[in-house]
């Protein structure tokens, strides 16, 4: 992507001075999350890491902001009718939270596949929740039926200039504590964050570098922006920016303000989502780790750098979380499966064991098979799951095993 040309702000939607007035509005109702240094992440990363905590907002996403200055912008009338959102994400959340809190009725359009836990969670914020179609653009297409019909306010998830000025809001406080950030890495779904950011890091007093991050399997502002065609599709962890058709507005703004965009893979978003666990003791969606993804995984792009990353949304499902924890302990070398071919006789399970007993080597499940496998008849396939401290001792592990004559193979992951 060519250096960004930065036009005055007369020719965008959105100012800075919509953004401070979006500040002014809602500042008092959201919560100011804390940006805070990564001593680890810096040094694992080469350049000085800045963290923006935004999965501490009250309903775990920066989408409150846009969402709630949106309602505060609207005319007693129009809150007397209500507001609809189609959304089964943070923009759900957010809206109906702020809604409920203004007395404000909120209707939520969601496909009729989305899991019950958010269906709960809006509905417990307040809001009115119908199930309509199985896509997302089944349920937006409806939503802007009904809003057409009740007379409701249809609140964007990102292409609205309030929404926008309000999303903008992070930038504001994060350039007012760390006032030397000289980059900000902000994720990109519809674009409505990086356009309200970036509209704060131009009017800066000094040059601040904004560069956006997307899942590589949902590149569609890439796409718009580099002029490709690269796929828009497949079960990504950052579901959060996993859009297919970004904003008008957004795309405007962020061709004209955004220096570049970087692509991070699914095996990157699940190592930072491990990495923010362990290392910051927090936790975050696939969206929200992409920032700290396209760092370390782009270390001379920003080496030496101040960078602000926005740890945008903290809603993640629990089983997912574990599983992506598990593969990250696979990967490091300290969960493994290996495959043992043995004979099938009395005292072949209990030799193989004590190899594992003399490594000091946690055997965590064991699994035989002696029918589905191409080996002889009386030869057996023992799948034995295990513990080590590192890949060093799993590397011990394996040299043993070779030194007693097991012919054994690591089954590792993508």
């Amino acid at each position: 992507m060519a250096t960004a040309v930065h036009p005055t702000t007369e020719t965008l939607p959105v100012s800075l001075a919509d953004v401070r007035a979006a500040h002014s509005r809602i500042r008092d109702s959201i919560v100011h999350t804390p940006t805070l240094v990564s001593k680890t992440l810096s040094a694992l990363a080469g350049a000085t890491i800045y963290l923006k905590f935004e999965n501490l907002q009250f309903t775990a996403a920066y989408k409150e902001r846009g969402a709630l200055n949106t309602l505060l912008l609207l005319d007693d009338d129009a809150k007397a009718r209500g507001v609809i959102a189609a959304s089964a994400g943070n923009h759900a959340q957010g809206l109906a939270y702020h809604a409920n809190r203004l007395g404000v009725p909120a209707t939520i359009v969601m496909p009729m596949t989305t899991p019950i836990v958010k269906i709960v969670q809006t509905e417990g914020h307040g809001a009115t929740v119908v199930l309509h179609g199985n896509t997302f653009d089944e349920a937006y297409a409806h939503a802007r039926v009904l809003e057409a019909e009740r007379g409701y306010t249809f609140v964007h998830p990102f292409d609205d200039a309030r929404v926008i000025a309000g999303q903008g809001t992070v930038a504001i406080e994060m350039l007012e504590e760390i006032p030397s950030l000289d980059t900000l890495v902000v994720p990109i779904g519809g674009g409505g964050l990086i356009s309200g950011m970036a509209t704060v890091a131009r009017a800066a007093d000094h040059p601040i570098e904004v560069i956006g991050v997307q899942a590589e399997l949902f590149p569609s502002m890439y796409n718009k922006l580099r002029h490709t065609d690269l796929p828009c599709a497949g079960d990504t962890l950052a579901e959060g920016i996993a859009v297919k058709q970004p904003g008008g507005l957004t795309a405007k703004m962020v061709e004209a303000l955004v220096d570049d965009i970087l692509l991070v893979s699914e095996r990157s978003l699940e190592e930072s989502v491990s990495l923010l666990l362990q290392i910051e003791k927090t936790v975050v969606e696939g969206a929200g780790a992409a920032g700290l993804a396209a760092v370390l995984a782009n270390k001379e792009r920003f080496a030496g750098k101040t960078v602000g990353i926005v740890l945008c949304g903290g809603n993640i499902d629990t089983r997912l979380l574990a599983n992506v924890l598990l593969r990250d302990l696979a990967r490091s070398g300290r969960l493994a499966r290996l495959r043992i071919r043995l004979q099938d006789q009395p005292g072949a399970l209990y030799n193989v064991a004590r190899i594992f007993d003399q490594e000091r080597v946690n055997i965590l499940e064991l699994s035989h098979q002696r029918i589905f496998t191409n080996l002889p008849a009386k030869g057996l396939s023992l799948d034995v799951e295990c513990e080590t401290r590192d890949r060093a001792h799993l590397d011990r592990l394996l040299a043993a095993l070779d030194v007693a004559q097991y012919q054994v193979s690591l089954i590792e992951l993508a």
